[in-house]
């Protein structure tokens, strides 16, 4: 059987990260086994790394402050990915702008609370919120050098209606936890024939 190895990189509460755990990790999809190989995280206190021990799994944690410089704790990250056979990388609320270092050498995928290319940056889910837009929503791209650029693979919108911000945010957290894992099954199983 064929095995995809993900890599999981992630700095706060982790759900993104469960619902890739609960739908992807050790399940088969057209013959192809994804399986979570490595998890990063740059937050020591992350709640998620409690979350990856409830399915048996350890993180690797690398402060960024233990770093004089994007480009060392970049360099630090890739050696570590380097380290597993990984297939695709994946940014799940991995809250850290990231350097050609990382860019050129990795392969990976970024989750983002808005429509893209509207609303990059880390206040994605305010600006949206409090913009004239009628719809809010979710993009997956392709992780480049320039800040929520990469090309699009997925996103999925909802009408605004009449909602307050904590609605807002948990439509798109919940939108989040189905996009993200089925872009990855997407992706790791494309060049099979089902």
């Amino acid at each position: 059987m064929v095995v995809k190895n993900i890599a999981v990189l992630f700095s706060g509460s982790g759900s993104n990260l469960q619902a890739i755990l609960e739908k992807v990790h050790g399940k088969i999809f057209k013959g192809i086994k994804i399986n979570v190989a490595l998890l990063i995280c740059n937050n020591p206190d992350a709640k998620g790394i409690e979350r990856a021990k409830k399915f048996g799994l350890d993180t690797v944690v690398i402060n960024h402050k233990d770093y004089a410089s994007r480009e060392e704790f970049d360099k630090a990250v890739v050696d570590e990915i380097n380290k597993y056979s990984i297939d695709l990388t994946i940014l799940a609320g991995f809250m850290r702008i990231l350097t050609p270092i990382f860019t050129d050498n990795i392969k990976a995928i970024n989750l983002h609370p808005s429509i893209l290319p509207l609303f990059k940056g880390a206040h994605a889910i305010t600006d949206s919120y409090h913009s004239d837009m009628q719809i809010g929503g979710v993009s997956v791209h392709w992780v480049s050098s320039e800040l929520d650029a990469g090309e699009i693979i997925a996103q999925k919108t909802f009408a605004r209606k009449t909602k307050t911000l904590q609605e807002w945010e948990k439509k798109i957290h919940k939108i989040e936890h189905k996009l993200l894992p089925k872009t990855i099954i997407k992706i790791l199983t494309k060049d099979k024939n089902a």
